[in-house]
This record gives structure tokens, C-alpha cells and sequence, in this order.
């Protein structure tokens, strides 16, 4: 047996081994990005999307990279025909159909963030200013992506996807109905 051929084979043998395991590894971790941390988001909320305190259907679920499989929003249960609000105040970058959905994308005032709704009909065109609770569109029946009828609710700081809960302060946030404490010195109404 030819020395230079078998030694040449265990060489090509043991590169396209060690190749094969590099592409079965687990890949490399995201690098952390370098400079100041991003700013928080600030609780600019002042009305749910839709509803008065409306069933999440499905959470934020961030993904681990840019472009890897994750929820880049919040679904919140919604009938056809529901009013959709602005959450806070701002412009309206577009309103139209995005892959045959109608799609409404606000500015918020003051910030560097924009939140998104759809399935919608717009009701707003682009430069539109809009007031916290202004209602911007109506659910559309069809192009949800939920089980049930809903509106997908979407944060973004230029290209990096956020909750949309973080808009939104302690006390909207809670859930349960108000509760009346007992009231003493009072006379009861006769």
C-alpha cells in the first residue's frame, strides 16, 4: 500500500470528520452588544389596544436571535369589528396592508419606539397625529394568526422587537375587579 495515498486519505478522513462535528455543535452564543445599554421603556400606556383589560392569548416570547423563531408580540383577544386604540400618543408611520393583513405602525411621541396592531382596518392615514385611546382602526375577521380572533400587538426601538406590556404601568396591568373596602363613620343611605 502506497504511505502518501493512505496518509493523504486519513488527512481528507479526519478534516471532513472534524467539519462534520463543527456543523453538528450547538451554535456560538449571541455576542453581547458593546456601548451603553439600550434605555428602558418607558410606561407611556394609558388604554389597552383592545378592551378595557383584555385576555393575553399569547405572550412575548422573545427570540434568542434576529432572526430565529420567537412571538415578537403580544396577541390579546378581540372580536371582528372591535375598536383598536392607540396606546399613547404619536404619529402614524403607515397604515395599510402588509402580506395581504391591514397593519398600523405608530410613532409614540417623545420616544425612539414604535408599536404596531394588526389585523386591522385602518381608520388613520400616514402622519396622522393620535391620542392615547384614539381609536386608529377596527379587528378585521380574517389574517390573524391566533386561534381566535385577536389583535397582535408590537413594540419595536429601531430594528430590535419589544414587549408591549412595558408600555404599560403597574395599575393597568393588574387584573381582578376593584374591590370596595368597608367604610366606617359613614351613615348608610336610608
Amino acid at each position: 500500500m502506497d504511505t502518501k495515498r493512505y496518509l493523504g486519505g486519513l488527512v481528507l478522513f479526519l478534516s471532513l470528520t472534524v467539519l462534520a462535528s463543527a456543523a453538528r455543535a450547538d451554535p456560538a452564543p449571541p455576542v453581547p452588544a458593546t456601548g451603553p445599554p439600550a434605555p428602558p421603556v418607558p410606561e407611556i400606556g394609558r388604554t389597552w389596544p383592545v378592551g378595557t383589560r383584555p385576555v393575553v392569548v399569547r405572550g412575548w416570547e422573545p427570540p434568542p436571535t434576529a432572526y430565529a423563531r420567537g412571538h415578537r408580540g403580544v396577541d390579546l383577544a378581540a372580536f371582528p369589528g372591535a375598536p383598536v386604540r392607540a396606546v399613547a400618543a404619536g404619529r402614524v408611520s403607515y397604515a395599510g396592508r402588509v402580506a395581504g393583513r391591514g397593519v398600523i405602525s405608530v410613532a409614540l411621541a417623545g420616544t425612539d419606539l414604535r408599536t404596531t396592531y394588526e389585523p386591522v382596518r385602518p381608520l388613520v392615514t400616514k402622519g396622522d397625529e393620535v391620542a392615547p385611546g384614539q381609536v386608529v382602526g377596527t379587528v378585521e375577521p380574517t389574517g390573524s394568526h391566533c386561534g381566535v380572533p385577536c389583535v397582535h400587538w408590537g413594540l419595536r426601538r429601531d430594528r430590535t422587537y419589544l414587549d408591549p406590556l412595558t408600555l404599560m404601568p403597574p395599575w393597568l396591568l393588574r387584573s381582578g375587579p376593584s374591590r370596595l373596602l368597608p367604610v366606617r363613620g359613614v351613615p348608610l343611605p336610608s
